[in-house]
């Protein structure tokens, strides 16, 4: 990544130019000591700003093979045409070997990625939560800079980034399945206690019964995890399941009156106090993405890392004894 000027980035983001878009992105989503320094600059230009409206952030997850970005781009397409501007950050799993990924989104949402009014941005996970943490939190910021008024969150279907992207959203979306048991495996993972909103997608053709079915099998399973605290005052807010498809889009703008009703239980007290707790969870992520890579940069943990390596490996060396070298070294 050649040098980039942030003062013409900041210039470019709020002008809704494509391109500083992109290279805003790229520039947040970099770990070079460097860029991050540019990054932090960036940020308190796009900030400093006029004031955007709070965009509408929506996590979208589900189950591999559940259609997440056959209905995100249904759902964006929708949203474009009733005068939406939608951001789109598809949370990649990335390899820990190499840092490389699929980022194969662009491919599979191609109607929306030639739509003027929508921008999508594959996001390597860079292998680690706090990548995931800081590079998609700081990718929201400047797509919202450039008054994109919807932001969706693809993540990975596939464990923890679930966690993670559901704490940096306002409405968390989970997509299933008829006839997988995903309404027993989402209790067994804890999907439904952070579920805002659960489709059953591929509700068409002979599914249709099907999806509904599991439907009613999901809304009583909820009811075993019904506590959800109240979000505003004493309102209690007890996720719907609805049933879409993303390939035909019925159902679809139903899963999105769902959300704005979400949206509407919070209130504008409950919004707040919710982006408050992002915003402390996000400077927490950000100190532990920090210390991380200057744990591999660290010139002393570097002297002792093969010497550690093979005496962790040979069984010389314990794992708890090892970290503990790991760690003097880089205090010293």
């Amino acid at each position: 990544m050649t040098r980039p000027d942030v003062s013409a980035l900041v210039e470019g983001v709020r002008a809704r130019h494509r391109a500083s878009v992109s290279q805003a992105i790229t520039l947040v989503e970099s770990s070079k000591p460097e860029h991050r320094r540019e990054a932090r600059i960036l940020l308190a230009g796009l900030e400093a700003g006029p004031d955007q409206p709070d965009a509408v952030r929506v996590g979208i997850s589900g189950v591999p093979g559940v259609g997440k970005s056959t209905f995100i781009e249904a759902l964006g397409s929708q949203l474009t045409a009733a005068g939406h501007r939608v951001g789109v950050l598809a949370v990649d799993p990335s390899s820990t070997r190499t840092g490389g990924s699929v980022l194969g989104d662009k491919t599979r949402m191609s109607r929306l990625a030639a739509d003027p009014s929508a921008y999508i941005r594959p996001s390597p996970t860079a292998g680690t939560l706090g990548g995931v943490a800081r590079a998609t939190s700081q990718a929201m910021l400047v797509l919202e800079a450039a008054a994109y008024d919807v932001v969706l969150v693809e993540t990975v279907g596939v464990g923890q980034s679930e966690v993670t992207v559901a704490g940096m959203v306002d409405t968390f979306v989970f997509l299933a399945l008829a006839r997988t048991g995903d309404q027993l495996q989402g209790i067994k993972k804890g999907i439904l206690e952070i579920a805002d909103v659960i489709a059953v997608n591929k509700a068409d053709g002979d599914r249709l019964a099907e999806a509904r079915s599991a439907a009613r099998e999901l809304a009583g399973a909820l009811r075993l995890v019904h506590g959800r605290g109240p979000l505003s005052g004493d309102a209690v807010w007890t996720p719907p399941v609805v049933t879409c498809s993303g390939l035909t889009g019925d159902g679809v703008e139903g899963v999105w009156h769902q959300v704005l009703a979400h949206r509407a239980a919070l209130g504008a007290e409950g919004l707040a106090a919710k982006r408050a707790d992002q915003r402390l969870e996000f400077t927490w992520a950000l100190v532990r993405d920090e210390l991380e890579q200057r744990l591999r940069r660290s010139p002393g943990v570097a002297a002792i890392r093969a010497e550690v390596r093979e005496a962790v490996r040979s069984g010389e060396l314990a794992p708890t004894a090892a970290a503990d070298r790991i760690l003097e070294a880089f205090d010293r």
